[in-house]
Parts: C-alpha cells; sequence; structure tokens
C-alpha cells in the first residue's frame, strides 16, 4: 500500500500529508477551503492552518472528495463531529475492503459513539482503523520523532498499516484495540481542558498532577466499562498523549483551559480560533456515554458543567474538592 489520501487539510491533516510525502508515498490531500488549496498549490505552503512549513513539492491537492478513493489508504483527519457526514458523501465510490484510519480525536455527541461506528455506519465494507497519540502537528511536519499507535482488530492489516505509514520520524505501534486507542484519544482532550485551567488559575503543580492521574483513572473505568483494554492507555494513545496534551500550550484543549482559569469565556475564545478545540465537543458526548455506561466521571463532568451549563470555575472546582474521600484508592 503506497498510495495516501488524506481527508482534511488543517494542521494534522497537513502535517500527515508532508511526512508521508517525504517519505516517497503518493499522496492526495483534500481541502474544504478554496483558499487553502490554491495556498498549497500556489505557495506549497498550508499558510492558515500550517503557515511557515514549506510543503513536500508532491503533495496533490484537490477540493474533489472523488479524487482521493483509488488511493491505497485513507486517512481521515476532519472534525470528529463532520466525520460521519464526509464519509456518507463518497458512499457511492468503490472503498470495499480498503482502510479507513480514522487520525481524528472525539467522539460523536449525536449518538454517543466513537468514530469507527460512524465509519462502519458511513462505509460499511471498508476496514476502520486509528491512529492516535501524542502528536504536535508542526513538530511532524517538521520531521521531529514522533510516536503513535496504529489500531486495527485485524492485526495483519494494522501490521500492513505500520509499514506503509511508518517512517524513520514516525513510528507506529499496532493493537487490536480499535475501541480503546479512540477512549484514550478523546478523554485527554477534556482532561486538557480541565489541566489548562488548573494551570490558568494558579492553583499549583501539584493540582495538577492529582487531576492527571484522577482522569486517567476515569479513562480507566470507562475503558473497562465498554469492554476496551485498560492496558492499551498505557501506550501512545492514552497515557502518552495525555503527557503531552495536558501540559503544553501547543495543545488547542490544555490553551483553552488556561484562557478560561485566567478568565476568558468559552465565546471569546473560539472567537479567536480558525480551528476546532475537539474538547469542547467530546465533554458533550463523553457525559453521555458515561452515563449510559453507569461509570463515574466527575472530571469530565465538571468539564461539562463549565463549558455548557456555566458553572463558574471557581464553584466547579469547590465541589471536585468536596467530594468525599475515596476509599481503596490511590
Amino acid at each position: 500500500m503506497t498510495s495516501i489520501g488524506v481527508i482534511g487539510a488543517g494542521a494534522w491533516g497537513t502535517a500527515l500529508a508532508h511526512v508521508q510525502a517525504e517519505a516517497g508515498r503518493d499522496v492526495i490531500l483534500w481541502a474544504r477551503e478554496p483558499e487553502v488549496v490554491e495556498s498549497i498549490k500556489n505557495e506549497r505552503e498550508n499558510t492558515l492552518y500550517l503557515p511557515g512549513v514549506e510543503l513536500n513539492d508532491s503533495i496533490q491537492v484537490t477540493n474533489s472528495l472523488s479524487d482521493l478513493v483509488d488511493q491505497d489508504i485513507i486517512l481521515v483527519v476532519t472534525p470528529a463531529q463532520f466525520t460521519r457526514s464526509t464519509l456518507e458523501s463518497i458512499r457511492h465510490e468503490s472503498l470495499d475492503g480498503k482502510p479507513i484510519v480514522i487520525c481524528s480525536k472525539g467522539i460523536e455527541i449525536e449518538t454517543a459513539t466513537m468514530l469507527s461506528t460512524a465509519v462502519t455506519d458511513a462505509l460499511p465494507n471498508s476496514i476502520p482503523a486509528v491512529m492516535s497519540g501524542p502528536c504536535f502537528a508542526r513538530e511532524v511536519a517538521l520531521g521531529m520523532p514522533t510516536a503513535v499507535t496504529i489500531a486495527c482488530e485485524d492485526k495483519d492489516v494494522a501490521k500492513e498499516l505500520a509499514n506503509s505509514l511508518g517512517c524513520r520520524n514516525l513510528r507506529p505501534y499496532i493493537t487490536d484495540d480499535v475501541l480503546g486507542a479512540q477512549i484514550g484519544g478523546s478523554v485527554k482532550n477534556v482532561l486538557a481542558i480541565a489541566c489548562g485551567a488548573v494551570y490558568g488559575m494558579k492553583l499549583g503543580e501539584n493540582a495538577r498532577a492529582a487531576l492527571i492521574t484522577r482522569g486517567v483513572a476515569e479513562m480507566g473505568r470507562l475503558a473497562k466499562a465498554m469492554g476496551a483494554d485498560e492496558q492499551t492507555l498505557m501506550g501512545m494513545c492514552g497515557f502518552g498523549d495525555v503527557m503531552l496534551t495536558c501540559s503544553s500550550m501547543q495543545s488547542r484543549n490544555f490553551s483553552l483551559g488556561v484562557m478560561l482559569g485566567e478568565g476568558k469565556t468559552l465565546k471569546q475564545i473560539l472567537s479567536e480560533r480558525n480551528s476546532v478545540t475537539e474538547g469542547v465537543h467530546t465533554a458533550k458526548a463523553l457525559v453521555k456515554l458515561a452515563k449510559a455506561n453507569a461509570v463515574d466521571m466527575p472530571i469530565a463532568e465538571t468539564v461539562y458543567n463549565c463549558l455548557c451549563e456555566g458553572v463558574p470555575l471557581d464553584e466547579a472546582v469547590a465541589q471536585l474538592l468536596d467530594r468525599p474521600f475515596a476509599k481503596n484508592s490511590s
């Protein structure tokens, strides 16, 4: 499998297209915005989403999804809430037996299901897979060493994807736990918002360390309740991703939390951004998912209450601190 189609030309989609082209693969990148298509064609740079990175000359860019369907592998890098509708628009094309690799992180709000379900529903004869891990797009595009998890229920396909998508500075590890890989990548975005808020409110590093630890415990409880392997979350798609996005202003979710902690409103923050902060949407879906699986996720619920129910941060912190002490836990 040597030809790659990339659906979505945000920072991450563009970075993936670039690194695959640098590895000598045939890459077609789909962008929704005409100005992004023109920018990449004429300037070899995605000036809107990944400015300052010179892109490989061999990348073909298009605004027609049908141009991608003959590629060996399709990488889906659209915002989570648009994954289903985007794939449904090419349902009539011949994608039977083709790996559709989800590179976005999130949970559908309407259905409270993982994106692999959206792939199966939209393209029922395709092979859903996931690429997830601690990846800042700019660092990947600049060739800095990065490791990811590639998940597919068919481990032979996972190995083939690892060989087809991996390169010296993008190192894949494989698993057959598609569900676990998605839970890790989704929950960590909500946790990163909480950690950013703690930083912005100047509550200290002790508090952030505690929040990360308890957040990973929430992640594990959800994974277990849904039938995923908790051990998956100790890899790149869980703990690795948490380490990155809960501690850096390069993370859209962490930086949003910081600004909330410093007193900005969610509306103000989002109005200043040209890209999606997935944790805002995932918080809504995650609360639904936790209730459906009878899982206690107080940190996720607190983030939801602050973002969607108007609960002030000070009050939300007080509610967490006033929870009863847990027994037999560490």
